[in-house]
């Protein structure tokens, strides 16, 4: 092996190290079944053209939508905080959001005792990623 062939070895290690910690999380959910997951999410959130805020606010056009600022619905005092402080829905952070809500805006937000009023938890990455992108065909 030449002397070259052995300064790449490390990068070569490195670079497949790194696609190999890429999460599933972070890959495309499909939507279809990601309307069928949501279906956890509909005692509490509403969705389509006649949609109203419920338990939870309507997630049409949440992706993009800052947090916290859905017209007419009564957000927690932390996440009006994640929204002031530039948190804005994409279809990653839902997914993270999702998976646990409080510990979200604990990180999110630096504050241990950030509270989210939401406490349902998607467990499986897969339900996570297919939810955020059935949400995304929400969003103009």
């Amino acid at each position: 092996m030449s002397s070259s062939t052995t300064k790449l070895l490390p990068a070569i290690a490195l670079a497949f190290s790194l696609l190999a910690s890429i999460s599933p999380a972070q890959a495309e959910g499909d939507a279809a079944a990601g309307e069928n997951v949501f279906r956890k999410c509909q005692s509490c959130h509403k969705v389509g053209e006649d949609a109203k805020n419920g338990a939870g606010p309507v997630l049409n056009d949440v992706i993009g939508r800052v947090a916290g600022t859905y017209g007419g619905f009564r957000y927690g005092d932390d996440m009006v905080a994640a929204g002031a402080a530039g948190l804005v829905w994409d279809e990653e952070n839902v997914q993270e959001y999702i998976t646990d809500p409080r510990a979200f805006l604990r990180a999110y937000l630096d504050n241990p005792r950030a509270r989210a009023k939401m406490s349902f938890k998607l467990r499986k990455e897969e339900d996570r990623a297919n939810v955020a992108a059935y949400l995304a065909t929400l969003s103009s």
